[in-house]
């Protein structure tokens, strides 16, 4: 009994110091000051705890569950920016990129080889960065000063590449001219091929191969392979082609040729969109010809029933202003225009009293953007233990437009106001955004909306010697006098996941996502694992009533498993069981799914094209 009692006591102080701030510190903790007598005195305190607990076999378990030490935190920012100030001002003399293999080499043992064949295998298929693609992305060159700023926003730019796992950049002072610097850019490379696919039951299926660095000069193509039992093309292609950084101007250009039973037709677009503060124009333009197709864009919430043959195409630019050219962080003021038309040679019937959602248009659009936007690093955020740039900041826009629409001309506008991260003492990530919109003509205001986002994501918690972390995302929108097709469902926007209702659908949405993921430590076979479980819950219905009481309350509950390798390009694997309580007739209370999922990306305060924002 006294030992239960014992057990019971260290158990309950265990959890009571894991709950503490102190003691639930990140990986990556949480201040950049700490005395280091509280550190030592921290280091004594748990050393002392540790000792008991390992007295008894049951607490010393308890210990390596629940209890770390927590340590500095340790800003990876500030350490970069403060080694490449040691040598600030000086002379740039000599650039020298190395590219090292896919597998074996690490930055801290570059002469590392793999010993594995599959491994040696795919070093030998995989076309290594060519080192001129990569000389383009630079933001320096030789005989300019050292700017750690610029040197620190370039690795991001480098990392942000999908071919590219991560990236050094090291400086070393000249032995004999003490003025001078050389850069060495240290890269580490994913294996560039690719594979992905689904089935959709008996009826169809797709798969598709792609290679987002071929011939290692960082051009992205991809064939899908798309095939329907009952529709023609019983098995059709879509080939897409992409050319990033031309010249070194950031300017990237894409193509696409679609035929399989979902749409044929050309796609093309032209983009160079403000990457970096320091760039002073943006600019771009697409234009598609769609001879048969059920959409305008693939990620639109309505479907013509019928197939529609029609041309897009649209064009803009913005200037960007430093409200203090002095600061790399600085704000910025972003003046854009654009416009946008569309026309139909066949689109479905409508009634000729309303205006149709397949309406020809020419879109004219304008925008006011402030912003600033800055990046700090983490790690196993939306990764697996490599380098995350998590951005803060604002953005915040006016946009106005006017609509040429064939059934009335009408003027758009709408507000965003959003801001990350609003928490003061940096435990977590925290994102708000709030917008307003809608169309203004002679049948008044119509096709508005309002929303409202607050996504969280928790400090790193250490659970034994794993990482774990809380996600947390709330989504509200509203439709103010919407067309009758548009309306808001439980299955966009991840509203709760696995859900697929075509029964639930209203001008009225509120959801609440609140995820556990925990990062494991050991590998299965060279794959990351992390479990996960969740909670979902989405609120639909009419836009004239209150929500909470008079909306219809949906929810998924489950758990899963993620399998991801940071050296490949492929999505990550992810295995997942939830269960629906009170789920409508037309789908199951159990759900269970293999399938691939994106990599989630940050909000990133960046300015863009004049747009409006949409109703999904």
């Amino acid at each position: 009994m006294n030992r239960f009692l014992y057990c019971l006591i260290v158990t309950l102080g265990l959890i009571s110091f894991n709950l503490n701030p102190l003691a639930a510190q990140n990986i990556k903790p949480d201040s950049i000051s700490i005395d280091s007598a509280d550190i030592y005195k921290q280091e004594q305190f748990y050393d002392s705890l540790k000792v008991r607990a390992n007295q008894r076999k049951l607490t010393r378990l308890i210990y390596d569950f629940l209890v770390s030490p927590p340590r500095p935190y340790v800003d990876k920012k500030a350490l970069a920016l403060n080694y490449y100030s040691q040598l600030e001002g000086k002379i740039i003399s000599e650039i020298r990129i190395k590219a090292l293999d896919v597998f074996g080499p690490t930055f801290q043992d570059t002469a590392r080889v793999t010993t594995k064949k599959i491994e040696k295998a795919a070093n030998k298929i995989h076309t290594k960065s060519n080192l001129k693609s990569l000389e383009k992305l630079l933001l320096f060159k030789v005989g300019d000063e050292v700017d750690p700023e610029l040197i620190y926003e370039n690795e991001r730019i480098i990392r942000s590449l999908p071919y590219i796992k991560e990236t050094n950049i090291i400086l070393e002072q000249d032995s004999i001219y003490p003025g001078l610097v050389k850069v060495l850019i240290l890269i580490k490379d994913r294996f560039s091929f690719g594979a992905t696919g689904n089935v959709n039951g008996i009826q169809s299926a797709a798969f598709e191969i792609y290679n987002n660095n071929i011939f290692g000069v960082g051009h992205e193509i991809s064939f899908v392979f798309a095939g329907h039992m009952n529709k023609q093309p019983y098995l059709g292609t879509e080939t897409y082609y992409k050319i990033k950084n031309i010249q070194g101007k950031f300017v990237d250009i894409s193509f696409a040729y679609l035929n399989t039973y979902k749409s044929e037709g050309f796609k093309f677009n032209f983009n160079k969109p403000f990457i970096t503060t320091s760039i002073k124009w943006g600019y771009g333009a697409t234009g598609m010809r769609m001879f048969r197709t059920n959409y305008i864009f693939e990620d639109d919430v309505i479907q013509s029933p019928e197939p529609m043959d029609l041309t897009y195409y649209g064009a803009w630019t913005g200037r960007s202003f430093q409200i203090n050219k002095n600061k790399q962080e600085a704000a910025q003021i972003v003046l854009s225009g654009g416009f946008n038309s569309r026309k139909y040679y066949i689109r479905p019937e409508f009634d000729s009293g309303n205006i149709s959602y397949f309406s020809n248009r020419t879109f004219l659009l304008s925008s006011i953007t402030f912003t600033q936007r800055r990046f700090i690093q983490d790690e196993l955020v939306f990764s697996y233990g490599i380098i995350e740039d998590i951005p803060e900041g604002f953005k915040n826009e006016i946009v106005y437009g006017y609509d040429i629409n064939e059934f009335g001309n009408r003027h758009y506008a709408h507000l965003l106001l959003s801001n990350g991260n609003l928490l003061i003492n940096k435990k977590g990530y925290l994102f708000m955004q709030g917008d307003i919109g809608g169309y203004y003509g002679k049948r008044g205001f119509e096709q508005g909306q309002i929303d409202a986002r607050i996504y969280f994501i928790s400090r790193l918690f250490r659970v034994g010697q794993r990482g774990s972390r809380l996600f947390f995302r709330s989504d509200y929108t509203i439709g103010i006098n919407r067309l009758e097709i548009e309306n808001l469902n439980l299955t966009r926007m991840n509203t709760i996941r696995g859900f697929s209702s075509s029964q639930v659908f209203g001008k009225q949405r509120l959801s609440i996502n609140l995820e556990y993921v925990l990062f494991m430590q050991k590998e299965f076979y060279k794959f990351n694992m992390a479990f996960f479980g969740f909670t979902d819950i989405g609120i639909i219905g009419s836009n004239k009533e209150f929500i909470l009481t008079n909306g219809s309350w949906y929810s998924g509950i489950g758990a899963g498993i993620r399998l991801h390798n940071e050296n490949l390009v492929f999505k990550t694997l992810q295995l997942r069981l939830a269960f629906y309580p009170g789920h409508p007739s037309d789908m199951s209370f159990v759900g269970f799914i293999l399938d691939e999922q994106s990599k989630r990306q940050f909000y990133s305060f960046e300015p863009t094209q004049p747009q409006p924002i949409k109703f999904e």
